[in-house]
């Protein structure tokens, strides 16, 4: 990877701002300069500016603690007024908030006013059936407005939501359910993908019936019906969403909450077997949020339509979705199906029917679509796109330049964001109007950021070098812990380089102009379609099959989805002659996708006799990834018995 990326320092193309653009982006050379003034002062200027804060704060950072911050601590707010209730007040009431596209083709349009109106009405929904400030609410929804709507309600009344993406399996959902002591989940029959109605209900059904502790902190199941396929119904336990919001209250206060109140947990992989929950608070997210979302995409709310494809399962989906589109007075679509059905052309049409703008996707779809030909969005009128982002992985430099060409008509910036779900926004990325365009890169932290590359010893490297991401001062979206776990945050995130440094677990490398480009994780976590999978939490899953001994999984190149899974298995003696490998093959992909959902399924397993393994019995991922990508085998001298990779290569070859 390193070696192509040395050539594409040297050979990328460059694109500089169009001054029209330029003549009237958000993003200024003002807004450069006083970050860099005065940081602090700076972050305190955008939060005043984009937020309405029912007390105002006076301190703008406590880090006297590190790695736990306090971002404008003394100062309180509402999450869910500063999306909807102030844009009303504003004048802006009757400006379209969400114009919702389901995958049959049925759609719902709301107003500020509109969406206003029904979070409250779910606020009092959500009282009525118990939920009380700081409780723990789990959203296992599709696409739909009732999931931005419930996001809200949540935030509105001071409870703390835990979304779990719908591709999740019941095993999943039960540990993070049980993981956040939620007393509420939300859910819906079923959802419309790829043509047909996948059911939602019978996993949270499955999930509540025995958690880890033999019972359950859940009370109450509020259920959607978006599906109409029939459900299994606990009278005492169940209630449908649409007969709650028909009875309920149509007025609801929101009340303001200290800055540092918690908003939300999001689950993600690490490098252990067990999902990390993530936990953002009100004030300092927001902050992020808003500010990062109006800077990036260039927002103009009066006449700009943006649309985020991304599900509110992931990051990408609160902060870009729900959060920072809202909070910013935009108008936006939000899309029910996958990108190719019912037909690969749906997101072009959707793009015309709306009017688009803004877009902003995944370069795993955008190399699918690539595969597809241009001729399907050739067909379809995107000229009111104006400017186009990546976000997910990093995006090769092909991709980059199809994106811009085919969907972008030749003449809009693309920005290729970096961030993580901790990170809470876009961290780096070219600012429209400012910075001069290099397919591939992510080129440069936002104002006010501040990220580096460095050495193993935390030396900052050179123009030309590579080496480690890290984020050297706290931010105001930065996570504030992983949910009843402050050692594993300290451990995960703030061991390697003092607790003052946070290190992201990405290599990058800097160009000679000192702009950034991501080389991929360093540790024991894939990125597959834009979603982080941790290989221990799928080696887990595999070895609790009964015919599994060991498994090692890594992740492999692929040029459409980024990484692959990719699994090394060794059978238990006794089941080695009694399965064909077809068989045994077909039982552990169905298993892990049990256990995990579908998304982690491996793409490719090889049944094994060993594993490659150092003297101290910890297995060399390396030289399996080499195995898994087709390359010669590295160096085997560290190994126990050098002769296992000959074997391995002889199984698989």
């Amino acid at each position: 990877m390193a070696d192509n990326i040395d050539n594409l320092l040297t050979e990328t193309r460059r694109f500089p701002p169009a001054p029209e653009f330029t003549a009237q982006a958000v993003a200024t050379t003002e807004l450069v300069s006083s970050a860099a003034d005065d940081r602090l002062a700076f972050w305190a200027e955008q939060s005043r500016s984009l937020l309405t804060w029912q007390k105002p704060f006076t301190e703008v950072l406590d880090w006297s603690n590190p790695p736990f911050a306090k971002w404008f601590a003394d100062g309180r707010l509402n999450v869910a007024y500063n999306c909807l209730d102030r844009h009303v007040e504003q004048g802006n009431g009757e400006r379209v908030a969400l114009h919702w596209e389901g995958e049959p083709g049925d759609t719902r349009s709301f107003t500020y006013s509109e969406l206003t109106a029904e979070v409250k009405k779910a606020a009092n929904v959500l009282l009525s059936l118990g939920v009380r400030e700081g409780d723990r609410v789990v959203i296992y929804l599709p696409m739909i407005p009732e999931a931005v709507i419930s996001m809200l309600a949540v935030a509105r009344i001071g409870a703390v939501h835990s979304v779990v993406f719908g591709g999740f399996s019941a095993e999943s959902l039960r540990a993070r359910i049980d993981d956040a002591s939620a007393t509420l989940v939300i859910t819906a029959d079923g959802g419309w993908r790829k043509g047909s109605v996948s059911a939602l209900k019978p996993a949270v059904d499955e999930a509540l019936e025995v958690s880890e502790h033999g019972t359950t902190t859940v009370a109450k199941v509020l259920v959607v019906q978006r599906g109409h396929n029939e459900v299994e119904w606990q009278a005492d336990r169940d209630v449908w969403w649409h007969e709650a919001m028909a009875g309920a209250a149509e007025e609801h206060v929101a009340e303001a909450f200290e800055a540092e109140h918690p908003l939300f947990i999001l689950y993600t992989s690490g490098t252990t077997g067990k999902p990390k929950g993530i936990l953002h608070t009100s004030g300092g997210y927001l902050t992020g949020a808003s500010y990062s979302h109006r800077n990036v995409f260039d927002l103009h709310p009066e006449t700009d339509v943006y649309w985020s494809t991304a599900d509110i399962g992931w990051i990408t989906g609160h902060t870009y979705v729900v959060y920072g589109p809202l909070a910013n007075g935009a108008t936006q679509v939000i899309y029910e199906g996958t990108p190719d059905s019912p037909e690969p052309g749906r997101w072009w049409d959707l793009i015309e029917k709306y009017r688009v703008t803004l877009f902003y996707a995944a370069p795993t779809a955008i190399r699918g679509f690539m595969k597809a030909g241009r001729e399907i969005p050739n067909r379809r009128d995107l000229s009111s796109l104006r400017l186009v982002g990546s976000v997910g992985e990093p995006i090769n430099p092909e991709a980059w330049i199809w994106y811009r060409d085919v969907i972008g008509h030749g003449d809009v910036p693309v920005v290729d964001t970096w961030w993580q779900t901790e990170t809470g926004s876009i961290m780096i990325s070219a600012l429209p109007g400012l910075t001069t365009l290099k397919p591939g890169s992510a080129q440069v932290p936002l104002p006010g950021i501040a990220v580096d590359v460095v050495d193993d010893q935390g030396a900052p490297v050179g123009n030309g070098e590579g080496g480690l991401l890290v984020i050297t001062e706290p931010w105001p979206s930065m996570l504030r812990g992983i949910w009843g776990d402050p050692d594993r945050y300290i451990e995960t995130y703030w061991s390697k380089f003092g607790r003052t440094v946070y290190f992201a677990g990405d290599g990058a490398r800097k160009d000679e102009d000192g702009d950034i480009w991501l080389l991929g994780r360093v540790d024991d976590v894939m990125n597959v379609s834009g979603h982080r999978l941790s290989t221990a939490e799928i080696e887990s899953a595999l070895v609790s099959h009964p015919i599994v001994a060991e498994a090692a999984v890594v992740g492999a190149a692929d040029e459409t989805t980024g990484q692959r899974v990719v699994a090394f298995v060794i059978l238990r003696t006794s089941q080695v002659d009694t399965m064909s490998t077809e068989d045994a093959v077909a039982a552990l992909r169905g298993h892990v996708q049990h256990e995990i959902g579908a998304i982690a399924k491996p793409h490719t397993i090889f049944l094994v006799q060993e594993l490659p393994k150092t003297r101290s019995g910890k297995i060399m991922r390396r030289l399996l990834r080499d195995v898994a990508e087709g390359r010669d085998i590295g160096d085997t001298t560290t190994l126990a018995d050098t002769s296992v990779m000959q074997i391995i290569h002889a199984q698989v070859g």
